[in-house]
């Protein structure tokens, strides 16, 4: 039963609060230690989670998980450092055009979930057409009783929704809700004590198992 130690934690909390290169490079240890410690609960939860989903059988942890240096190039916020730990554990690892798993881990902000962030254009217009053509199965898929006890509903936020049907669609369109979306995502959030718990690598299949059919739904389209 893979767990997640106490002091992978207390890094991220700790970086959150000295978000600099100074206490970075004194803290190293401390990091690559996290770092591991993250990256093995990672590859147990993808070595248990392929026997379920093939298409992740060759996947390592390192494919998945996202560098803790930020990219600052064009932002206001100048903090060097991620203060979390994100794996994204799609076929083709965290820069695949599929759809796939996410495993976000920071203190007061830990999820699970996954589905398809913002895909470009050409894919996005693939999801739309599969859930206006099949929008009975998509509708059966996110209204299961697996999908509702983990995720309650698709992510409708505001940063992922459109708020009119795009072009292509007709404004009746039955499909309209989910038509408007740019992201097909789903997420359940965890409590700290969660994070520490021997039973988060069981929550964290059951929540990846829970979203299996949207991300096989949404990966068909993608395909074709």
């Amino acid at each position: 039963m893979a767990m997640l130690q106490a002091s992978t934690i207390k890094f991220l909390k700790e970086l959150k609060k000295n978000n600099n290169k100074p206490w970075f490079d004194a803290n190293r240890k401390k990091y690559e230690d996290a770092k591991t410690d993250f990256a093995q609960f990672v590859q147990t939860v993808i070595d248990k989670h392929a026997k379920k989903d093939p298409s992740l059988k060759e996947l390592k942890a390192k494919d998945c998980v996202f560098r803790i240096n930020r990219d600052i190039r064009f932002s206001k916020d100048k903090t060097p450092y991620k203060s979390n730990f994100g794996a994204s554990i799609n076929r083709g690892g965290k820069k695949s055009v599929f759809a796939g798993y996410y495993f976000h881990l920071e203190p007061a902000e830990s999820f699970v979930g996954g589905g398809i962030w913002i895909p470009m254009p050409p894919e996005l217009k693939k999801v739309r057409q599969e859930i206006d053509y099949n929008l009975d199965e998509f509708k059966k898929i996110i209204g299961s009783k697996k999908f509702k006890s983990v995720y309650d509903e698709l992510y409708k936020g505001e940063d992922v929704s459109l708020t009119k049907v795009p072009q292509g669609f007709d404004k009746d369109n039955p499909a309209a809700d989910y038509l408007k979306l740019k992201s097909f995502l789903a997420m359940r959030k965890f409590k700290e004590a969660d994070l520490l718990s021997k039973d988060l690598e069981k929550n964290v299949l059951q929540a990846f198992e829970a979203l299996q059919p949207l991300v096989e739904f949404i990966n068909k389209a993608l395909e074709e």
